[in-house]
């Protein structure tokens, strides 16, 4: 599933320098699949204690890495048309690619959107293809359902990984909006109309009633007496009638903010301590006299280098603050796109749109093509540039 924007999450590695993380949920998932897997797996080889265990790990964590891989498939695609990522999290119901920005052509969105199914697709025909070859082609397809007593443990996982894809494959081609069947829906829809926000309505009517569906099948489940699985079904229903409404209005607030760039609503004249400044004269002329809780930092040639906050000169203490620069006790511009201090001037206002930086700091620091500090852009410059469009 690929969405603009989205939330906080923990991150635990970058790929491709796409920001990887985990929402807590993802946890709770995680150990759900591995006591469901340990039951299936431990019929399969009772003979072996802590055999099922071991393979439910190794077999949960393929899963999660076919997710990734799934997403990615959408990261790439969407970096190959232009359109930056925030990262990728892993959480309860799968994996989310967080996009700067909103497609702009339907053969753009189809292309994106038709990323993540193909790689899935993939995974499963090369993990059913491996099965057979290491374990012959009735294993394997005893291994589709975890049934093969006696397989290779090898076949077993690959069995499991191809099944689980192939789930995950079919659910995601839903014609319902967010899911990238719902995103092709959309695109096809753009392509016939034209119009983007029509096309997207209808996509998330589509979203809306596929939620209405599931919901209506796990109350059924629920009243059949198959507790659990009709409680998932409510709750997969229920995301899925939420993200649809969210999808639409993100694109509707984008579809009007459009042709905004950052420039158009930052203040031009910020204040910025250079960088060579000794931290005691920078706490006196910048903290004392405008009263703000941190300073951008430039160097003699105005390029932005990081930011200063009044906690870490206060942290020195008096007598050294004479010796020490600004800069040396600065924090530095990670680099990170969700995370960074940092925007282009001429970015898409768009694209500051659940960006880490401005959420956490309240403001970023808008730069030119060389580096160097033109404008400070707050959140309540981008709630202002919002206000027209949300009131429509």
């Amino acid at each position: 599933m690929s969405l603009m924007f989205g939330g906080r999450s923990i991150q635990f590695a970058r790929v491709f320098g796409i920001r990887i993380g985990v929402d807590p949920s993802w946890f709770f998932v995680l150990f759900l699949i591995i006591w469901s897997l340990s039951d299936s797996f431990g019929e399969l080889y009772q003979e072996a204690e802590g055999k099922s265990f071991a393979l439910a790990v190794v077999a949960a964590l393929l899963f999660f890495v076919s997710v990734l891989l799934h997403e990615l498939g959408h990261a790439i695609e969407a970096r190959r048309s232009g359109i930056g990522i925030a990262g990728i999290d892993l959480w309860m119901f799968g994996g989310v690619a967080r996009m700067e920005r909103d497609t702009r052509s339907a053969g753009e969105e189809f292309r994106v959107a038709i990323a993540g199914p193909i790689v899935t697709l993939l995974i499963a025909i090369v993990s059913y293809a491996a099965a057979v070859a290491i374990g012959g082609s009735d294993d394997a397809i005893k291994s589709l359902a975890i049934n093969a007593h006696g397989a290779n443990e090898v076949v077993a996982i690959l069995g499991f990984l191809a099944s689980t894809n192939l789930f995950l494959l079919a659910f995601n081609l839903l014609p319902g909006f967010p899911l990238d069947g719902g995103r092709v829906a959309r695109a096809i829809a753009w392509r016939l109309t034209g119009d983007r926000t029509r096309a997207t309505r209808f996509a998330g009517t589509l979203g809306r009633g596929f939620s209405f569906l599931m919901i209506g099948l796990g109350l059924f489940f629920f009243v059949q007496g198959v507790v659990i699985t009709g409680i998932w079904f409510v709750i997969i229903g229920w995301f899925l009638g939420q993200a649809a409404r969210a999808a639409v209005a993100q694109t509707e607030i984008a579809s009007r903010i459009e042709g905004l760039a950052v420039s158009d609503v930052m203040d031009a004249e910020p204040v910025a301590i250079p960088a060579e400044l000794t931290a005691d004269r920078a706490y006196d002329e910048f903290f004392l006299r405008y009263r703000w809780p941190w300073f951008p930092v430039v160097d003699s040639s105005g390029r932005l280098v990081g930011l200063v906050t009044q906690q870490s000169i206060e942290g020195l203490p008096e007598a050294i603050r004479p010796t020490r620069t600004t800069a040396s006790v600065m924090a530095t511009d990670a680099g990170d796109r969700e995370s960074s201090l940092r925007v282009r001037q001429d970015d898409p206002l768009e694209t500051l749109l659940g960006r880490e930086g401005l959420v956490r700091l309240g403001a970023l620091m808008a730069v030119d093509s060389d580096g160097r500090l033109r404008g400070i852009v707050s959140a309540d410059d981008v709630r202002r540039a919002l206000s027209p469009a949300l009131s429509r």
